[in-house]
């Protein structure tokens, strides 16, 4: 971690935000693809990995939570949201093993080429993240019920709103590398949408 400062601090690797989960139908990703619609994924019991080229958003938040999943297992997650968000070159990606009579299959999303991906009050559950990191006006130890600047504690997260927090005015991040766990966003538009079935192993990342 480089220097711990506000204004335009600058973090290597740092383990924050986001893009958008998988697990989508098709019927699904075409409508998310033709508009702004309201979006909340998962994956039952499993991971999805994310990359993106580059991720700009406004009024970011990230906190501590936990997530239950299939059989009540819970697993802690970094909560990162942002009131709004722009995405470019985003591939996310989920694979399901065993599949009788079939095996392995990978399910991959690719959208934002051309046109950023569009998200608002978008939160991610995030297991890990790589990226290069830029944030402006940062606040370290916040209370996570008490963020101005982000879109708050999702409802329904497991967090505590005095748990330890961090805010910024907005973030930007780049070589975006993410394991995540559940994505929600008020409302979710994904530009130049392909969504492809692959036999096999074929990961973002």
């Amino acid at each position: 971690m480089e220097s711990l400062a506000r204004g335009g601090t600058r973090w290597k690797r740092f383990a924050v935000v986001m893009v958008p989960s998988v697990a989508a139908t098709a019927a699904i990703g075409v409508a998310l693809s033709q508009g702004a619609l309201a979006a909340s994924f998962s994956v039952s019991g499993q991971q999805f990995k994310v990359t993106a080229e580059r991720l700009e958003g406004k009024g970011f938040v990230q906190y501590g939570a936990y997530d239950t999943q299939v059989g009540g297992k819970n697993v802690p997650v970094a909560v990162s949201a942002f009131k709004s968000a722009q995405i470019n070159g985003m591939c996310q990606s989920v694979v399901t093993p065993d599949i009788p009579l079939i095996g392995t299959v990978t399910l991959q999303l690719n959208a934002g080429g051309k046109t950023p991906v569009e998200a608002e009050n978008l939160y991610i559950d995030v297991a890990q993240l790589d990226a290069d990191a830029t944030f402006k006006n940062i606040n370290i130890g916040v209370a996570a019920g008490s963020s101005t600047k982000g879109p708050g504690i999702n409802k329904g997260d497991h967090a505590s709103p005095a748990g330890f927090a961090q805010e910024a005015d907005s973030a930007t991040l780049t070589d975006v590398k993410q394991t995540a766990w559940a994505t929600s966003a008020g409302t979710f538009k994904l530009s130049g949408l392909s969504m492809r079935l692959h036999k096999g192993v074929k990961e973002c990342y």
